[in-house]
């Protein structure tokens, strides 16, 4: 009820689309996975520019949805999402962790976990801290973290050239 007073349709327009609210929070987080999966496809993860494009696209899409990503990352939120977000970028981005690590496969898990963890909390803090900064300095700021976490040294062209921008 409360749902639909707030989106000012009626609860038969709901019910027509949706089965319940579940459905529609469904909905919901497909339409943001398939939108992140279509910025991993467009910017695949490598060892080249694309990374950092693909960070800024990311603070992109959480700042135009930043109340549903609120809602999806907060106490409340869902842990189904998360691991679903997880997963894309982890699919995406294995393949390039074992080629730029060759010598040490079997903690690569840990290595993108490690990364992911921090990623997750620089937009948690982003979002939840309303931050002011723009997306582009939010995928300079996480691009810049996350390369020197791994220390790939193949990255330092990379950001003497972001910073130029």
């Amino acid at each position: 009820k409360e749902i639909c007073e707030k989106a000012r349709v009626n609860r038969s327009t709901f019910y027509l689309h949706y089965s319940d609210i579940y459905s529609l929070l469904d909905e919901v987080e497909k339409e943001l996975l398939n939108e992140i999966q279509g910025i991993i496809d467009l910017h695949p993860m490598g060892i080249e520019d694309n990374t950092f494009t693909f960070m800024e696209d990311i603070f992109v899409v959480i700042e135009n949805n930043k109340e549903i990503f609120m809602a999806l990352l907060g106490d409340h939120g869902d842990a189904t999402f998360m691991f679903q977000l997880e997963t894309i970028i982890k699919k995406n981005t294995m393949k390039q962790l074992e080629i730029l690590f060759p010598d040490i496969p079997d903690d690569l898990k840990y290595t993108f976990s490690f990364c992911m963890s921090g990623c997750m909390g620089i937009v948690c803090q982003w979002i939840f801290e309303n931050g002011q900064e723009s997306p582009q300095h939010m995928g300079k700021l996480m691009f810049s973290m996350v390369v020197h976490a791994l220390g790939i040294d193949k990255y330092e062209r990379l950001l003497k050239n972001e910073k130029k921008i």
